[in-house]
């Protein structure tokens, strides 16, 4: 998978939810500066990071002063304290940093930092919550990924009644209004084969559709 441009990325807060975003960013090539008021913290980091400080981000000052305002996304991970959630999403967005999503833990924090100008607002516990139940619903499906609209993308393990079917015998689009998009056999994508392809057990049906259509398809099995 070829590697986006780096880019800076600035964390506030690095507890659970916080140092999981930074240290993945930090692994997919990016700089990413993490701060935090528990030096603990920002020491347990330190290493990790590109920089780890011990920053109080309610002062736009500071923030200032520790390179935020050249970071291109600002994340806003503390979501327990609203009162310094809100300020360090205002002082991001007052230090020039364009695009700025930030954790929230209730829907009055959503309906607050979404009127102070905040870019995204992530419910991470209740997106997880969801993302989960719908895989727990369905034992075939294995994962799935939301595209707006009510269109998702989803991971159809195929199971004992189509193997050894071809993938064009199972008419996808027209009896259920869902598109096939490829087929992942172990490690590799069979994609190149087309409707000719002839299903596997353990295969993966990645499966392109209207949540109602997938659920249409997922009981026909």
């Amino acid at each position: 998978m070829a590697r986006h441009s780096a880019r800076i990325f600035g964390v506030l807060g690095l507890g659970s939810f916080g140092s999981t975003v930074a240290n993945e960013l930090q692994r997919f090539g990016n700089h990413v500066i993490g701060v935090d008021l528990d030096g603990a913290l920002v020491s347990s980091h330190a290493d990790a990071l590109s920089q780890a400080l011990v920053v109080d981000a309610r002062d736009d000052q500071a923030l200032r002063e520790a390179g935020l305002a050249d970071c291109d996304i600002g994340v806003v991970a503390m979501g327990a304290d609203l009162e310094a959630s809100i300020l360090a999403a205002i002082n991001l967005k007052l230090i020039g940093v364009k695009n700025v999503w930030a954790k929230a833990s209730t829907r009055t924090h959503h309906r607050i930092l979404s009127k102070i100008g905040v870019d995204r607002v992530i419910h991470p516990e209740v997106e997880v919550g969801k993302h989960i139940a719908q895989v727990l619903h369905n034992p075939l499906v294995r994962d799935y990924v939301s595209l707006g609209n009510g269109f998702h993308v989803v991971n159809f393990r195929v199971s004992e009644s189509l193997e050894g079917r071809r993938l064009a015998d199972l008419d996808l689009n027209t009896k259920f209004g869902v598109r096939c998009i490829g087929v992942m056999r172990g490690t590799v994508f069979v994609g190149d084969e087309g409707q000719e392809c002839v299903l596997e057990r353990k295969d993966l049906l990645l499966l392109l559709g209207e949540r109602k259509n997938l659920r249409r398809f997922a009981a026909s099995l």
